[in-house]
């Protein structure tokens, strides 16, 4: 199948296989992994933290960012299309007793500034604390501009904040514009990477703060279920998508805005094509077109997408330059 559906769906790599078989491990909650150990030892340095924590998933590092910048009763500002809001099933709140607080994401992804300084609660007793301003980037395949993350750096420390970036797609932001990972995280306290996307990982994420942080987060991780034992055979692959699977990101832009192009030729589909930043192409589909019919259609010719009025088509590894004609020849005979 070629599957447009996210690119989580991506599959590890033969070196990925390779290194997994071959890794060597330990038990993780003991500290004795050493290729888990060595994975966080290497993220740490080359994205400039002190130090980092491998984690299951995105949702779990996110929500330890979260739990170990926050109190019970504190408030975190976000996006009202944050990941860590709107799809991580409310962990925030129900496991960790913390308030969001959700603003107006801009069409560019962004939160206004100003929107997020008054957002921020006067120290009453009447109000939650406000202790911590997420971002994400990507967002929605959307890069946020640095100048933009230097202001809100800048913004969270004139009132006491501290600032988290759930970079799920961070290395998809870097890549697009040709800087460094760390380029973009030094703005932040925290900052989540997730492994198993774009850049092939078959499980894991990555968490970076400083020592006080990681240590809380490493003890949320265990309350919450993710102590893992000989998880050096994931941390083998994990290593190789942060070393091998991030200048390959560019292939998967080049072929998000192809795409594009040929969609925003046919008649059912609406394309902004100064939206197509990275990996992702929306495309929104002509009002009371069959989109069901379309989706069936389409996964009969071996093609997956997500039932939805606007289509979300995400790149990855495993969609290539002829994949995508013949998703677009694909199209044109249902659409006859």
């Amino acid at each position: 199948m070629i599957d447009f559906r996210s690119d989580t769906v991506t599959a590890p790599t033969k070196a990925m296989r390779a290194a997994m078989a071959n890794a060597e491990v330990g038990d993780d909650v003991y500290g004795d992994d050493p290729t888990v150990n060595a994975l966080e030892a290497m993220s740490a340095e080359r994205f400039g933290f002190d130090n980092a924590l491998f984690t299951s998933s995105g949702t779990q590092a996110n929500l330890l960012a979260l739990m170990s910048h926050c109190e019970r009763g504190d408030e975190y500002l976000c996006g009202q299309q944050a990941h860590n809001y709107k799809f991580e099933g409310g962990g925030a709140a129900v496991l960790g007793s913390i308030q969001p607080q959700p603003l107006i994401n801009q069409a560019d992804g962004s939160l206004l500034l100003a929107d997020i300084a008054a957002a921020i609660k006067p120290d009453d007793v009447h109000f939650a604390r406000t202790r911590l301003l997420s971002l994400e980037n990507t967002i929605g395949g959307k890069i946020l501009p640095q100048s933009y993350l230097a202001s809100a750096q800048a913004l969270a420390f004139e009132h006491g904040l501290k600032i988290h970036l759930d970079g799920a797609r961070v290395a998809n932001a870097a890549v697009a514009q040709n800087i460094e990972i760390s380029d973009i995280t030094q703005y932040f306290d925290s900052v989540s990477i997730c492994l198993s996307k774009g850049l092939c990982a078959p499980v894991g994420s990555i968490l970076l703060g400083d020592p006080l942080f990681i240590k809380k987060a490493r003890r949320w991780r265990k309350m919450l279920g993710g102590g893992m034992r000989q998880a050096g055979i994931l941390a083998a692959a994990a290593q190789l998508a942060i070393t091998e699977q991030v200048e390959r990101l560019a292939e998967d832009h080049d072929n998000a805005a192809y795409l594009a192009r040929e969609l925003a030729q046919l008649d059912v589909f609406e394309v902004d094509l100064s939206l197509v930043q990275t990996n992702m192409v929306f495309a929104k589909v002509r009002e009371n077109y069959d989109v069901k019919a379309m989706v069936n259609q389409l996964r009969e010719k071996g093609i997956l997408v997500t039932e939805n009025t606007t289509l979300r088509l995400v790149l990855h590894s495993d969609i290539s330059r002829k994949d995508i004609q013949y998703f677009i020849t694909s199209l044109k005979s249902i659409l006859k």
